[in-house]
């Protein structure tokens, strides 16, 4: 089974949508039994609490069931996960100081639009401050890269149906 965590800061509104899109084209694929995904924060702003309401929206639009509590990302998550995917260059450099930390120095960790030809080094932006229209752009940008990124994964472990 390959292991994917997606991480952002408060995990409340990109990760948990991230999450939520992965689980839909992994089930589209007919594939769900060869992977299992989940997502956290590098802070600790919102352990315990629900994804935000517009992410919940946006979610809702487009047919994605969004079912999490916020967490943050522990040192398990390195030894556990297969694939730890950063929103952002924070957290992904919160992670690269977490993975020293907790003893894991060679986990690769990896930037979500890394794996959209032409979009290699940049963030998914941080909708939280501003409206609705910021969560239907994370969206589109989650969904493309997400499918980049399915068909990598596929290819390299070989995921036939």
């Amino acid at each position: 089974m390959i292991k994917v965590l997606f991480v952002c800061l408060g995990n409340i509104c990109r990760s948990p949508l991230a999450e939520a899109i992965f689980n839909a084209k992994v089930k589209e694929s007919k594939l769900p039994s060869s992977f299992k995904s989940d997502s956290a924060g590098t802070s600790d702003f919102h352990i315990g609490e629900l994804p935000d309401e517009r992410t919940i929206f946006t979610g809702k639009k487009h047919n994605l069931e969004i079912n999490h509590r916020g967490r943050q990302v522990n040192r398990t998550d390195f030894r556990d996960f297969d694939y730890i995917i950063a929103m952002d260059d924070n957290n992904l450099r919160n992670l690269q100081n977490m993975k020293i930390r907790y003893g894991f120095p060679d986990k690769k960790i990896y930037l979500m639009r890394d794996f959209v030809p032409g979009s290699e080094g940049l963030s998914v932006p941080d909708p939280y401050y501003g409206g609705e229209e910021g969560f239907e752009e994370i969206y589109e940008i989650l969904n493309d890269a997400l499918d980049n990124f399915l068909k990598k994964v596929k290819e390299t472990h070989q995921l036939y149906v």
